[in-house]
């Protein structure tokens, strides 16, 4: 009798609301959401760090590229997350299920932090920009090779001259550099129809006028957007899994076929 009260009562699979086999199907189809999800998250990184490289180039503080970064770690972690969970929920492991529950809550702490440290960031890009863009301008071009290349790129797709107006240049390191750089008013990518020693004239015929410091604030905080909706919208999607995953794995502790 005392045996008989000391054994555990095991639940079918069938048992209560939300069968072991519902679950596992549910389980299936998210995580081919999860994993579609996550090649999404790690192309939006993988985007914004080679496609506005320039853009992070030019930026005093790591903030932009962090949270890129973050992106693509944590999209790199989804897909490898969503096999393991295909696996534990086959399987019906449930180790290899507590395990993929808890990185389901790594990567949302990871795309929470996107989200947040974007929106955070999006407020201050403006006064980082008009402290210290037109300092990056005048003391690095011709003197940082990935810098000069940056601005070059950014006056050129941008149409813009200088970070603020064109004047900016003739305080440059670049314009009291050789004697050969001192007829040229503005670099060359200042050009309305870029060619070698065109920025000689700075006649409003011949470069463009409007500093560069309103485009690149407007192509950040643009970006910025999109990371953040991109981080604290996927990273909602967690929670379901989460919840589906500790429902199993309860689920298989006291089961018979």
């Amino acid at each position: 009798m005392a045996a008989g009260s000391a054994t555990v009562t095991r639940k079918s699979r069938d048992a209560d609301c939300c069968s072991v086999n519902f679950l596992k199907n549910v389980l299936h189809i998210f995580n081919v959401i999860f994993l579609l999800a996550g090649a999404a998250v790690l192309g939006v990184g993988v985007w914004t760090l080679v496609d506005r490289h320039r853009l992070v180039v030019l930026l005093t503080t790591a903030n932009f590229a962090l949270a890129a970064s973050v992106l693509v770690l944590a999209g790199a972690l989804t897909l490898g997350v969503a096999v393991l969970g295909c696996c534990g929920v086959w399987r019906e492991n449930r180790c290899l299920i507590l395990v993929y529950t808890f990185l389901l809550l790594l990567i949302f702490l990871l795309e929470a932090l996107v989200g947040v440290l974007a929106y955070v960031y999006q407020g201050h890009v403006e006064g980082e920009l008009n402290q210290n863009l037109n300092r990056t301008f005048v003391e690095s071009y011709s003197v940082d090779e990935a810098r000069t290349a940056a601005i070059d790129s950014v006056q050129q797709d941008f149409k813009c001259c200088g970070a603020i107006r064109f004047e900016d240049w003739e305080g440059s390191r670049w314009h009291k550099g050789p004697p050969a750089l001192q007829p040229h008013r503005v670099p060359d990518s200042c050009c309305r129809s870029m060619s070698p020693d065109c920025g000689l004239s700075h006649h409003p015929s011949n470069i463009f006028y409007t500093g560069c410091v309103y485009r690149i604030k407007q192509e950040i905080q643009a970006h910025l957007v999109i990371l953040g909706a991109v981080g604290l919208g996927i990273c909602v999607l967690q929670i379901f899994g989460m919840v589906l995953s500790c429902c199993l794995y309860i689920k298989l502790k006291d089961i018979i076929d």
